[in-house]
Protein backbone atom coordinates (compact mmCIF):
# COMPACT_ATOMS: atom_id res chain seq x y z
CA UNK A 1 0.00 0.00 0.00
CA UNK A 2 0.93 3.64 -0.48
CA UNK A 3 2.93 5.71 2.02
CA UNK A 4 0.85 7.14 5.24
CA UNK A 5 2.92 10.52 4.93
CA UNK A 6 4.88 12.17 2.65
CA UNK A 7 8.13 14.32 3.68
CA UNK A 8 6.22 17.11 5.14
CA UNK A 9 2.64 16.26 5.36
CA UNK A 10 0.80 13.02 7.87
CA UNK A 11 -2.48 11.57 7.40
CA UNK A 12 -5.65 13.57 8.42
CA UNK A 13 -7.04 10.48 10.64
CA UNK A 14 -3.68 9.80 12.57
CA UNK A 15 -2.72 13.69 13.26
CA UNK A 16 -6.50 14.31 14.68
CA UNK A 17 -5.52 10.80 16.77
CA UNK A 18 -1.95 11.94 17.83
CA UNK A 19 -3.55 15.61 18.60
CA UNK A 20 -5.91 13.45 20.99
CA UNK A 21 -8.73 14.98 19.21
CA UNK A 22 -10.51 11.37 19.36
CA UNK A 23 -9.45 8.47 21.33
CA UNK A 24 -8.94 5.91 18.49
CA UNK A 25 -8.67 6.08 14.87
CA UNK A 26 -11.53 4.66 14.40
CA UNK A 27 -13.44 7.68 16.02
CA UNK A 28 -11.09 10.15 13.88
CA UNK A 29 -12.50 8.11 10.71
CA UNK A 30 -16.01 8.12 12.16
CA UNK A 31 -16.17 12.01 12.26
CA UNK A 32 -14.41 13.00 9.19
CA UNK A 33 -16.91 10.69 7.59
CA UNK A 34 -19.89 12.49 9.08
CA UNK A 35 -18.36 15.78 7.77
CA UNK A 36 -17.27 17.12 11.25
CA UNK A 37 -13.79 17.83 10.28
CA UNK A 38 -12.66 20.55 7.64
CA UNK A 39 -9.38 21.15 5.85
CA UNK A 40 -8.80 24.96 4.57
CA UNK A 41 -12.80 25.21 4.63
CA UNK A 42 -13.45 22.31 2.80
CA UNK A 43 -14.95 18.79 3.76
CA UNK A 44 -11.91 15.89 3.95
CA UNK A 45 -11.32 12.44 3.59
CA UNK A 46 -9.39 10.76 6.34
CA UNK A 47 -6.13 9.53 3.78
CA UNK A 48 -5.98 13.29 3.02
CA UNK A 49 -1.97 15.01 3.91
CA UNK A 50 -2.41 17.51 6.59
CA UNK A 51 0.55 20.12 6.24
CA UNK A 52 1.79 22.23 8.65
CA UNK A 53 -0.39 25.93 8.38
CA UNK A 54 -3.57 24.19 7.18
CA UNK A 55 -6.96 25.37 9.07
CA UNK A 56 -8.85 22.38 10.59
CA UNK A 57 -11.96 22.99 12.26
CA UNK A 58 -13.17 20.30 13.92
CA UNK A 59 -16.60 19.59 15.72
CA UNK A 60 -17.27 17.41 18.31
CA UNK A 61 -20.86 17.33 20.18
CA UNK A 62 -22.21 20.85 20.42
CA UNK A 63 -18.47 22.50 20.62
CA UNK A 64 -16.24 23.50 17.60
CA UNK A 65 -12.21 23.56 17.47
CA UNK A 66 -11.12 25.99 14.78
CA UNK A 67 -6.76 24.84 15.07
CA UNK A 68 -3.94 25.56 13.13
CA UNK A 69 -1.61 22.58 12.38
CA UNK A 70 1.98 24.00 13.83
CA UNK A 71 3.78 20.46 13.75
CA UNK A 72 3.55 17.32 12.52
CA UNK A 73 3.03 13.93 14.35
CA UNK A 74 2.20 10.19 13.78
CA UNK A 75 2.88 8.62 16.48
CA UNK A 76 0.16 9.66 19.84
CA UNK A 77 2.70 11.16 22.79
CA UNK A 78 1.73 12.62 26.30
CA UNK A 79 -0.87 15.42 26.25
CA UNK A 80 2.15 18.42 26.38
CA UNK A 81 3.29 16.65 23.11
CA UNK A 82 -0.13 16.04 21.28
CA UNK A 83 -1.24 20.18 22.76
CA UNK A 84 2.17 21.73 20.83
CA UNK A 85 1.18 20.03 17.76
CA UNK A 86 -1.52 23.00 17.04
CA UNK A 87 -2.59 26.53 17.80
CA UNK A 88 -6.19 27.20 18.24
CA UNK A 89 -7.73 29.92 17.06
CA UNK A 90 -8.50 33.18 20.04
CA UNK A 91 -11.80 33.47 18.43
CA UNK A 92 -12.58 29.51 18.92
CA UNK A 93 -11.57 29.05 22.27
CA UNK A 94 -13.20 32.04 23.61
CA UNK A 95 -16.73 30.80 21.88
CA UNK A 96 -15.83 27.60 23.07
CA UNK A 97 -15.71 28.74 26.89
CA UNK A 98 -19.15 30.84 26.32
CA UNK A 99 -20.42 27.76 24.98
CA UNK A 100 -19.48 25.45 28.19
CA UNK A 101 -20.46 28.59 30.58
CA UNK A 102 -24.24 28.68 28.76
CA UNK A 103 -24.27 25.24 28.95
CA UNK A 104 -23.82 25.00 32.56
CA UNK A 105 -26.20 27.77 33.51
CA UNK A 106 -29.27 25.67 31.58
CA UNK A 107 -28.33 22.72 32.80
CA UNK A 108 -30.87 20.86 35.09
CA UNK A 109 -30.19 21.17 38.65
CA UNK A 110 -29.81 17.06 40.04
CA UNK A 111 -31.17 15.87 43.36
CA UNK A 112 -28.93 13.14 44.94
CA UNK A 113 -30.94 10.70 47.36
CA UNK A 114 -29.15 8.70 49.89
CA UNK A 115 -30.61 5.78 48.96
CA UNK A 116 -34.49 4.55 50.95
CA UNK A 117 -36.23 7.60 52.50
CA UNK A 118 -36.08 7.57 56.27
CA UNK A 119 -39.69 7.18 58.55
CA UNK A 120 -39.92 11.00 58.49
CA UNK A 121 -38.91 11.44 55.21
CA UNK A 122 -41.73 8.56 53.87
CA UNK A 123 -44.58 10.71 56.07
CA UNK A 124 -43.58 13.52 54.13
CA UNK A 125 -44.36 12.21 51.06
CA UNK A 126 -47.22 10.47 51.87
CA UNK A 127 -48.34 13.87 53.21
CA UNK A 128 -47.72 15.61 49.71
CA UNK A 129 -49.16 13.21 48.06
CA UNK A 130 -52.26 12.97 50.16
CA UNK A 131 -52.71 16.80 49.65
CA UNK A 132 -53.64 16.27 46.23
CA UNK A 133 -49.96 18.36 44.75
CA UNK A 134 -48.75 15.10 43.13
Amino acid sequence: MGDSHGPDGVRLDRWLWAARFFKTRSLAVEAIGGGKVQVNGHRAKRAKLVHIGDELLIRRGPFEHRVIVRAIAERRGPAPEAQALYQETAESALRREALSAQLKSISAPVFRTKGRPTKKERRDIDRFRRNGDL
